[in-house]
């Protein structure tokens, strides 16, 4: 046996009022609007099986996992395979698009896309991804798992899944804070089989940098 749904959540809005690049910074934890929005996403599911609980070791994931913990009663297994990537940008402002072009410091950054070359590859965050999903599927004997983490790693794993190139505009993806991405094994490969925005009456308040 194994489990019926695994479900990827993004943690809440993050205290950044200056509005950093934070990635894998430590100390930034959740605003009390992101509590809130951890909390919704938490009970958006109650009622479901949920038997097992996976978030990334940064703080964000942490405290956005424990509603799930207790409202389900299930323990919190920290794995870092559902960290942020890294980001050569991480704690300075920055705004993707033409604006790069402006900075020549970043430009041997920013010289291949495809990889990227401006943290680690994207072929490396989907291989970590399914490989954690993997287990968590497996570590149950039935019910559903939550995996909490952040947005360019679902995003990862929505676009593999989905057979699409990992390149994209980071500003058109579709994984909000907060947000439940649900899939199911069918077969030998996962598919997704929904998208939920629980938080969603209080996005407009929130402030949502993501990543490169």
């Amino acid at each position: 046996m194994a489990a019926t749904q695994i479900h990827l959540v993004r943690h809440g809005e993050v205290y950044n009022p200056q509005r950093i690049l934070y990635g894998r910074l430590p100390g930034y934890h959740l605003s009390e609007l992101g509590h809130r929005m951890a909390e919704a996403a938490a009970k958006q599911l109650a009622g479901h099986p949920i038997t097992g609980l996976y978030a990334s070791p940064l703080q964000r994931a942490q405290e956005s996992a424990k509603p799930w913990a207790q409202d389900f009663g299930v323990g919190i297994t920290t794995d870092e395979r559902l960290i942020e990537p890294t980001n050569r940008f991480e704690g300075g402002k920055f705004e993707f698009g033409a604006a790069v072009l402006t900075k020549p410091r970043v430009w041997p950054w920013v010289i291949n896309p495809f990889k990227p070359s401006w943290g680690e590859p994207y072929v490396s965050v989907i291989a970590r991804m399914l490989s954690v999903i993997e287990d968590a599927w497996a570590s149950v004997d039935d019910g559903e798992v939550v995996m909490v983490s952040h947005q360019m790693p679902i995003v990862m794993v929505q676009r593999s899944l989905a057979g699409l190139k990992p390149l994209h505009d980071p500003r058109k993806r579709h994984c909000a804070l907060s947000s439940i991405t649900t899939l199911e094994k069918h077969g030998e490969r996962f598919v997704q089989v929904g998208y939920q925005e629980p938080a969603a009456d209080l996005l407009a308040q929130s402030i949502d940098l993501g990543a490169v």
